[in-house]
């Protein structure tokens, strides 16, 4: 089983998706947009971007919990892990973004 996208209406009346491993586990999840072809779009970016380890940043939290942001070409976040406890369980995070994400198929909540 491959892994999906699941794009659902935020709390605030806005879209949001989240990147699901074959697992069902977040991997990744979305700022929210105003409009659902914003998210779409975001989706279609998270595909493209997923593969080319310079757009992953690697960041600590303050209370040392490790995470990563996936940025577009242009510098902007389109995505944030959740938190690991350990460098290694953040790496493999990311490889799994590298893993599920081009193939993701899409399952949309919003209609």
């Amino acid at each position: 089983m491959a892994g999906k996208f699941v794009l659902k209406i935020a709390s605030n009346s806005q879209y949001r998706f989240n990147l699901k491993a074959a697992n069902g586990e977040v991997i990744l999840t979305s700022e929210t947009y105003i409009q659902k072809q914003g998210a779409l779009n975001g989706i279609s970016s998270v595909k493209n971007n997923s593969s080319n380890d310079s757009r992953y940043e690697r960041k600590t939290s303050a209370n040392n919990q490790h995470y990563f942001v996936l940025k577009a070409m242009n510098n902007e976040i389109i995505g944030v892990s959740e938190t690991y406890s350990t460098a290694q369980a953040m790496e493999a995070g990311i490889k799994s973004v590298k893993n599920n994400a081009p193939l993701a198929t899409l399952e949309d909540l919003t209609q």
